[in-house]
């Protein structure tokens, strides 16, 4: 993992996110140096869970998604887990964060049944990703040319499938926050 000193990551979820999509990220990025804030709906601590079904930890949150500045952030990351991404995606302010950190640029990092965000957002036209296999035909319904590879990155959007994808999806945020 290349050095992240300096950079600023903004994580976006709400609870029952698959847990491991959103913590390995960011430790993994905070190990590197850079500065990891995650965001909810209300600010309260979010739910994870393994497996969408298993409740494991709550996470401690830094802020609302309206205290998010896409502009201040060089990448925001979205875990999976279907009732997180089920939820998000109907999130105006989240559906915000999302085509602005397209707009501006950002490096935006989506995982699992995440890219369901995309969707809801109308930004997959148009774009190479994968996804959890169960999101395919929505997201071939929205114009996206989804692929089943590990890590896909299409300009600044990088998306993997699962968990097992998460250190080829941790690389690619990486190489792309320090291209």
């Amino acid at each position: 993992m290349p050095d992240l000193s300096g950079k600023k990551i903004a994580i976006i979820a709400t609870s029952h996110f698959e847990e491991s999509e959103l913590t390995t990220p960011r430790d993994e990025l905070r190990a590197a140096g850079a500065e990891v804030r995650i965001y909810s709906t209300d600010g309260e601590p979010i739910q994870a869970v393994e497996g969408d079904t298993e409740p494991t930890q709550k996470i401690a949150v830094d802020g609302v998604f309206t205290d998010l500045d896409v502009a201040s952030v060089d990448a925001v990351v979205v875990p999976g887990g279907t009732v997180n991404a089920d939820t998000i995606r109907t999130d105006e302010d989240a559906q915000e964060i999302t085509r602005q950190a397209l707009e501006h640029e950002k490096v935006l990092a989506v995982i699992c049944h995440g890219p369901w965000l995309l969707v809801s957002a109308g930004v997959a036209e148009g774009r190479r990703l994968t996804s959890y296999p169960s999101l395919a035909i929505d997201l071939q319904n929205a114009g996206a040319d989804w692929v089943d590879e590990e890590v896909v990155v299409d300009g600044t959007l990088v998306t993997s499938r699962n968990p097992d994808d998460l250190p080829a999806f941790v690389e690619a945020i990486g190489e792309l926050l320090t291209a």
